[in-house]
């Protein structure tokens, strides 16, 4: 969602020759007159080019700014949305400003404020569609990858900042200059001996509602940015260096990035809603409206209190000026229904678990599904393990949950139920399972969805059928499977060994065991996993 430096003017050139056959849709237009109407001093700097991103928190836009040299570089101006909480904005730049704009973080440029308003200025980096790759990359691109996202996460944890959102849409990738750039840390949290000051209390603070909202604008490079030539500036600048008119913010609809619209062109998810390779009834497009529709619920999950209808509770009246009281429960009670499929009275009036739940489903580590207290650095390199299991298996994204109990028995068909209950007893957690679940090879997993070896020949549950590769059926004329298959998604025995899948050693598979370890106290660090065989050849 973010951008990262570029450095060569032929970059520049490219971006802006593809951006002048690109014509800006009516709504974009209309916010970055906004965005020029609630921050006027960006138009006297920026000439903003287009929308490339867009989130929960923020959006993302790409800007062209003239340096005192004479020479002009593009930048991605991160606006955040008005209801930030202000150590969570200075949290997120003060990670930006000590640990980035080296080894692989993004680092900050400028800051612009006015009242509520925030905009974070970065270096652009144009990179590739994460989707639009993961079918085409080399086992060698995939080695290189996952080696440079390790040494991000190896420089921030050194910092003691847990990333808490590591997905493939942070970690900006250009294929041709093997670029990489980690961004995006509003969710970032702090651990016990974080160097990040502002991590420190920005759960104390964000409880309180205290905290400073008082942000300067400042420079962290050599070169400053020169207002630009009236000439050269957006028209929409005009309308917005007089005051403000009092115009509400641009209704909120339903956007989603360039990734998450291009799903249907990459290899499905292994865990789907539904099978793509099934009957006719199964209009196209349907898997994607669902998933976007699956996007706007995923944000917070309300545990529901299920009640045994042998135990159910009457409730009491009370009157209307006087608040109802939780019942008290004696810490000594004991109940009767640990590990049962029911939950009794006594564990309902117990105080609700809270844990830290923030970060993107499918990339949540088990101890985050479970609501495990104490979280560390862990969750990053589980969440790295999974990016590494689409680039193996070649299937983005990989897991596909509604909810954090479907996640959690997602992991489990691939990395075993005892396993799973053994791991979750280890951090003080206890996972009732009505089915045993085998763990499965992760060799054998990959190298099957990505067509290197017979489905026939696999010993893969049934889960797996849906994700079956459409070039080992007949899919009728213009259904989702034969637009797939034309997509170049698709790679053929051959082309796979060309691009040497046929020869990934075994080595890369025991670094995504170790990356997905289910258990966070023993799961490999950034450190030790860039000392891993794999990168023997390679310079940290």
């Amino acid at each position: 969602m973010e951008a990262a430096p570029t450095g060569t003017r032929s970059s520049h050139q490219s971006v802006e020759k593809g951006r002048s056959r690109h014509k800006i849709p009516r709504d974009v237009e209309t916010d970055i007159a906004y965005l020029y109407e609630v921050l006027p001093q960006l138009s006297q700097i920026f000439r903003i080019i287009d929308k490339i991103g867009e989130g929960t928190f923020s959006t993302v836009y790409l800007a062209e700014a003239q340096m005192t040299d004479g020479s002009r570089r593009m930048f991605a101006l991160k606006h955040l949305i008005p209801t930030s909480h202000p150590v969570r904005i200075a949290a997120e730049l003060q990670c930006l400003t000590v640990a980035g704009g080296t080894e692989n973080v993004m680092g900050v440029t400028y800051c612009f404020r006015k009242e509520h308003h925030v905009v974070i200025v970065m270096p652009y980096m144009e990179h590739q569609t994460f989707v639009d790759i993961v079918g085409s990359l080399s086992f060698e691109d995939v080695k290189h990858y996952i080696f440079h996202l390790l040494k991000a996460l190896r420089h921030i944890h050194k910092f003691g900042i847990i990333h808490r959102d590591i997905k493939p849409t942070n970690f900006l990738f250009n294929q041709q200059r093997r670029e990489y750039s980690l961004v995006d840390f509003g969710l970032a949290q702090g651990t016990p001996d974080t160097q990040i000051e502002l991590l420190k209390v920005v759960k104390a603070k964000a409880h309180k509602g205290g905290g400073s909202s008082k942000m300067v604008e400042e420079s962290l490079g050599k070169q400053k940015l020169v207002p630009l030539p009236p000439n050269t500036r957006n028209p929409a600048i005009l309308s917005s260096t007089k005051a403000p008119a009092k115009r509400p913010c641009p209704p909120s609809r339903i956007k989603h990035s360039k990734e998450l619209l291009g799903l249907d062109k990459a290899p499905r998810s292994v865990f789907g809603e539904k099978n793509i390779n099934g009957t006719n009834s199964h209009k196209p497009g349907t898997d994607k409206v669902e998933g976007l529709l699956l996007k706007t619920k995923r944000e917070e999950v309300i545990p529901r209190k299920i009640v045994s209808s042998k135990h159910r509770s009457v409730p009491v009246r009370t009157p209307l000026n006087q608040k109802p009281k939780a019942p008290a429960v004696s810490p000594m009670l004991t109940c009767n229904c640990f590990m049962t499929d029911r939950v009794c009275n006594i564990c309902l009036s117990r105080k609700q678990q809270v844990a830290p739940r923030a970060g993107t489903p499918g990339f949540r580590a088990p101890e985050v599904l479970t609501k495990c207290p104490n979280q560390g650095t862990a969750i990053d390199m589980w969440s790295a393990g999974v990016i590494l299991l689409s680039l193996l298996s070649g299937r983005y994204p990989f897991f596909k949950a509604s909810d954090d109990l479907i996640a959690l028995t997602q992991i489990m068909t691939i990395r075993g139920s005892r396993e799973t209950k053994e791991a979750a007893k280890t951090f003080g957690k206890s996972i009732v399972c009505c089915r045993e679940l085998p763990r499965l090879d992760l060799r054998i997993l990959c190298e099957t969805l990505r067509g290197l070896r017979s489905w026939d020949d696999a010993t893969l549950p049934a889960e797996f059928q849906a994700s079956r590769n459409p070039a080992e059926v007949k899919p009728d004329a213009g259904s989702p499977a034969k637009k797939r298959m034309s997509s170049g998604s698709l790679r053929s025995i051959a082309e796979l060994q060309e691009m040497g899948w046929d020869k990934a050693p075994d080595d890369v598979y025991d670094l995504l065991d170790k990356l997905l370890d289910l258990n966070p106290a023993t799961r490999i660090t950034a450190s030790m996993a860039l000392q891993h065989p794999l990168f023997k050849d390679m310079t940290l």
